[in-house]
């Protein structure tokens, strides 16, 4: 077998072994389903392109997520100076959620997209604050300052909504 061929079946065992998990990561970061799949797309296809470097020499997990987050802020730097407006076009009322998971994933919308970086890496990808402040080029301090604003704005938007008693009942 040739060693392009090695290299591509690699790649793709772990595009196949991983998918879901960053499809999820992406999803949680844009807020969108259908943009967090564009954004997991976009961030494959540069993986793929440093697939032996970043496989070899390097972390491809490490480097998928710095891909998801760059690429995710790129895009929404681009959206803002695109399509800056008053209110958002398709509010959806966070307490109408039909399960736990849709409750808390309109939460994660509701924050600011930096402290929902922090929240999705720090609890969802279980990195720890000194990966995530690395990922997201800041302090330490500061990733712990976001999370803590973050997950207090998590229980107020949540309050109305017990978690516990709905996953018990599903």
């Amino acid at each position: 077998m040739s060693e392009t061929r090695t290299v591509d079946a690699a790649y793709a065992a772990f595009v196949a072994a991983n998918w879901g998990r960053y499809l999820r990561v992406a999803r949680l970061l844009t807020g969108d389903v259908h943009r967090g799949e564009e954004l997991l797309q976009d961030s494959l296809v540069k993986l793929y392109v440093r697939w032996r470097r970043a496989s070899i020499r390097g972390d491809p997990h490490a480097y998928l997520r710095r891909t998801l987050i760059n690429g995710n802020i790129s895009w929404w730097r681009r959206w803002r100076r695109e399509q800056l407006v008053a209110d958002p076009p398709d509010y959806e009322d966070p307490r109408a959620a039909a399960t736990p998971q849709d409750q808390v994933r309109r939460a994660l919308r509701q924050l600011p997209r930096g402290q929902r970086a922090v929240v999705v890496l720090r609890h969802y990808e279980d990195l720890t604050e000194r990966e995530v402040a690395t990922l997201l080029r800041c302090t330490v301090g500061t990733v712990k300052s976001q999370n803590a604003r973050a997950l207090a704005k998590l229980r107020e938007l949540l309050v109305d909504y017990d978690l516990t008693a709905k996953e018990g009942a599903g």
